[in-house]
């Protein structure tokens, strides 16, 4: 057990013959107490910056781990975030080649029932034509024929008749 200034202070040392000078001996015992003194509260000062620079190493280390651990859930919830990103992102490129498909499919289609829809036109109008002009042929053709005089002079039989019959009545 390490002596105290008490203990350095209460000492009492045998009397000899020819000893040393009791007064001497005394005040460097004062002197070492003292400086004893000075070293025990210079080790109980440093002894509680020690103390309170551990726990500030301690506060810190709390820290530094809590960081580490705040640092790798962030990364970890970023790496989330950018999977659910590009899952996303490809969901709606599926679903926009989906959209595209079926909007080429269904103008495909359109295009389709319209080319029909001409042709059946063009034949609709082919058909008209070759009628008309059957029709144009025949109209025609009683134009040309001569059965027209019979029918003018059947209509001054008509009209003389008329006639007739006014002078008559």
């Amino acid at each position: 057990m390490p002596l105290t200034p008490l203990d350095i202070h209460n000492k009492e040392f045998s009397r000899r013959l020819r000893g040393y000078d009791e007064d001497e001996v005394n005040e460097f015992l004062d002197q070492v107490i003292k400086d004893y003194e000075g070293v025990i509260r210079e080790n109980k000062e440093l002894s509680n910056q020690l103390l309170s620079v551990q726990e500030k190493l301690d506060h810190f280390s709390t820290i530094e781990e809590t960081l580490s651990k705040t640092i790798i859930i962030a990364q970890e919830a970023a790496d989330d975030v950018k999977g659910n990103a590009k899952k996303e992102a490809q969901l709606i490129v599926k679903e926009a080649e989906k959209n595209a498909d079926r909007i080429v499919n269904e103008s495909l289609g359109k295009s389709r029932k319209i080319a029909l829809e001409v042709e059946e036109l063009k034949k609709q109008a082919s058909i008209y034509r070759a009628r008309f002009r059957t029709l144009v042929e025949a109209q025609l053709e009683l134009l040309t024929q001569d059965g027209w005089e019979v029918l003018e002079s059947r209509e001054q039989e008509v009209r003389d008749r008329e006639r007739e019959m006014k002078e008559i009545y």
